[in-house]
């Protein structure tokens, strides 16, 4: 177990290749032991919001197929109630989504002050895989990384505060993850075709990853 920069340096490009996805910083018996009193601490902190209004808070949680979105707002929410706090899945555009703007369906999604909102995926897939899929000439999904970081600058001046997770993880941990929704069949809903097309593009994924980060 090695330390790692929590910051990535600025003298150089961002590259995933400078961390380790199988790093912890903590041994997962006391993590668990330390997750179950923050949960309820979390939960205090969020009816506190929720009275206030003053703010909103958006959790936004990216990461390749099989990273653990699902689970991590699963876990860290399990005891948020209800009343304010949703979770909201960003697939492919349906078609009245398709009308508008990449970020309307993005917007409307934000939390209202008081509230809490975790996007599983989200404004992001727009220079992820419309990207590496070519949904969008080169010229159109360059244009978005300013146009994301305007859009979370009225979000914030607007009292939304944003906390931002990628889930790290490798190719080969992608790999036993995909093939663990095949082999149990309370999972195996969660598996699709689109899984393996898209792994067959993981370099690709990876350098899009890097430049949003970055």
């Amino acid at each position: 177990m090695t330390d790692q920069p929590l910051v990535p340096p600025r003298d150089k490009p961002f590259r995933l290749t400078d961390y380790d996805p199988g790093y912890v910083k903590i041994k997962e018996k006391d993590a668990r032991e330390r997750i179950l009193a923050l949960r309820v601490r979390l939960n205090e902190l969020l009816d506190l919001m929720y009275a206030d209004k003053g703010h909103g808070l958006l959790v936004v949680l990216q990461g390749m197929d099989a990273s653990g979105k699902d689970g991590a707002a699963n876990s860290v929410f399990h005891d948020a109630g209800p009343v304010g706090c949703s979770v909201v899945d960003f697939g492919v555009p349906n078609e009245e989504e398709r009308g508008h703007d990449y970020l309307w369906r993005v917007h409307k999604a934000c939390p209202e002050r008081g509230k809490t909102v975790i996007f599983n995926r989200s404004h992001y897939e727009d220079v992820l895989v419309v990207r590496v899929r070519g949904f969008a000439p080169e010229a159109r999904w360059k244009a978005r990384y300013d146009e994301i970081n305007d859009f979370e600058r009225l979000l914030t001046a607007e009292n939304t505060v944003i906390l931002k997770f990628f889930l790290y993880i490798s190719k080969e941990e992608q790999r036993e993850q995909l093939q663990e929704r095949v082999d149990d069949p309370a999972k195996q809903w969660k598996s699709r075709m689109g899984d393996l097309d898209d792994r067959k593009l993981w370099d690709e994924y990876m350098a899009a990853y890097e430049a949003a980060i970055d």
